[in-house]
């Protein structure tokens, strides 16, 4: 093999991503959506696109060991009992439900291993849309957080289970190779534990060679590459090792300097990943197979939408959010091409199925950035439609007789900030209604002999229901700044001359609010910074004339 052709070829893969990657951007688009189209693009003119896919699948293990790095015991176990059974429930559900139906057209491997590929969503893409729509803190944007971090870390059994369904044979042959594998991941994360508890951290702080940047950096991409070799040396998965190395690495003393020195290697191989993922798509076959894909794209989205719905409203998540949640999670993730690609490397996917997999993963990954977008905005929509077209008579029979609040002061969102605001109503000798939706905090108002009205302050008939148009002075909590503004029009049309006082969680929203109709803005980031500034000005009073001496001897203190 002439190793400048294969560096000519991963140039010009790089080139086309980047480029590609920055329109794609440009488009609000995730970039991977541009690394993919780079491999599809470049695709047929490539002549060597085994040895670009066995680095990729480098960058597979080296980004299972990035995700191992975020995920310590210590922070899985903060995740939560409902954040985990709202994830576990996700994947158990969805892979059942498409197995069963794929069931109807192969047989029982296939089936599985399509319903596992269809069960992940994409974290990339996800999380950074929220994070830069300001939803991460909203209920969906929480939910989705929760299942997307419970799908990362059921990878590495899905990868495992695809692998086991590709060996074939009977339960006996099954049931032993699985044994063996368990011990085999076992006493590699024995050796791994010695390692990583005991040898690194004494090897850095005796010898002082934590202080030594490159050191680290060294470190870090041997432990990556070292342990997805290991893996695969005793026939394991590389990407299962990489995983268990970087779990186990996350309790090290110098995890938070490995998992920011791998950073720049990590983008270059997933990118790699991408772009060779890219080229397995077919684009002839996506035109004469069109009316095949868009079908099953609508039943994908359709399908795993309403299973998130239905399971967060049995975990008594509002209905608008339950179904937020399930639009912004409803596409296929960028570890389904890892299953994918092992299921046909299993011989446990035809072609034709392979095709029709990534050609559907390809899409939803490109409609994903604004289905997760206009989420809220969808959720509230279609409820409102169905309000709408209920018949006159059922209508009047759900609805909710009109309350005549005594209460002029309402509060509206009882996390933190509320209970704050409500404690210093009371002492104050003030009373005040709550608007809440969680049943949680509608339990905690409840507790402090507060009248609580759990209902939608989105909703134009609910707040009317719950008396608004009474209110004096409305104080909102809500952290979504987009929620926040349609609760604020909500109660300006109701209350025109009431006083709304709104919480701003990020200073770029404060306009926002202030022109839907708030009256005063409490701005999170200015308060904070005012309140910094003030303990330091006050910190530097009281320590004065220690302050004072140290600028002006200039020389260490003890």
């Amino acid at each position: 093999m002439d190793v400048w052709y294969l560096i000519m070829e991963i140039v010009m893969l790089l080139g086309a991503a980047f480029l590609l990657g920055a329109l794609a951007q440009r488009l609000k688009q995730s970039p991977i959506v541009g690394y993919l189209l780079a491999g599809t693009l470049l695709g047929p003119i490539m002549f060597n696109k085994a040895a670009v896919q066995d680095i990729a699948e480098l960058g597979v293990a080296l980004l299972l060991f990035s995700i191992g790095l975020e995920f310590s015991f210590s922070r899985l176990k903060a995740m939560g009992t409902r954040a985990f059974i709202i994830g576990v429930l996700q994947i158990t559900v969805t892979l059942t439900v498409f197995a069963l139906i794929f069931l109807l057209r192969g047989s029982w491997t296939q089936s599985l291993a399509m319903g596992a590929i269809i069960a992940l969503s994409s974290t990339a893409i996800v999380l950074r849309v929220l994070v830069d729509r300001a939803e991460i803190d909203a209920t969906h944007g929480r939910n989705a957080l929760a299942i997307l971090l419970t799908q990362d870390a059921a990878v590495v059994p899905l990868v495992l289970m695809v692998a086991m369904l590709g060996r074939g044979g009977d339960m006996q042959g099954a049931a032993l190779h699985i044994v063996k594998t368990l011990a085999a991941a076992g006493g590699l994360a024995l050796v791994f534990y010695l390692i990583f508890y005991i040898a690194v951290p004494k090897a850095l702080v005796a010898g002082g060679l934590f202080a030594n940047r490159e050191l680290v950096i060294l470190l870090a991409i041997t432990t990556a590459i070292g342990s997805a070799w290991a893996a695969h040396a005793i026939g394991l998965s590389p990407a299962l090792g990489a995983f268990i190395a970087g779990m186990l690495l996350a309790e090290c003393s110098v995890a938070t300097q490995i998992r920011s020195d791998i950073g720049s290697l990590r983008t270059l191989f997933v990118t790699l990943f991408f772009t060779s993922i890219g080229m397995l798509a077919n684009p002839a076959w996506f035109i004469s197979n069109l009316a095949a894909t868009l079908f099953w794209v609508v039943i994908v989205f359709a399908g795993k939408a309403m299973i998130i719905f239905i399971i967060c409203i049995l975990l008594r998540i509002d209905r608008r959010n339950a179904l937020a949640t399930g639009i912004t999670l409803a596409q296929i993730g960028e570890f389904s091409f890892v299953l994918a690609t092992e299921a046909l490397r299993g011989n446990i996917l035809t072609q034709n199925q392979f095709d029709l997999l990534v050609t559907v993963n390809i899409i939803s990954m490109f409609l994903a950035p604004y289905m997760a977008a206009f989420a809220p905005l969808l959720a509230r929509r279609a409820f409102d439609i169905m309000h709408k077209t209920r018949a006159p008579e059922q209508a009047g029979r759900d609805e909710t007789p009109e309350v005549t609040s005594a209460d002029h002061i309402y509060i509206i969102g009882f996390g933190p900030a509320g209970r704050c605001v409500a404690d210093v109503l009371v002492e104050n000798c003030l009373s005040a209604a709550v608007i809440e939706l969680n049943p949680k905090s509608a339990a905690i108002a409840r507790e402090k002999g507060l009248s609580v009205h759990m209902v939608d302050a989105t909703s134009s008939d609910a707040m009317a229901h719950v008396g608004i148009k009474d209110a004096c002075l409305v104080i909102v909590t809500v952290p979504d700044p987009r929620v926040a503004q349609e609760i604020i029009r909500n109660i300006r049309f109701f209350a025109p001359a009431a006083m709304i006082i709104a919480r701003s969680r990020y200073h770029i929203a404060n306009a926002s609010l202030k022109s839907s109709g708030a009256t005063l803005v409490i701005d999170e980031e200015t308060t904070v910074g005012n309140e910094l500034a003030q303990t330091i000005l006050e910190t530097y009073r009281q320590r004065n004339r220690d302050a004072l001496g140290c600028a002006l001897a200039g020389v260490e203190t003890q």
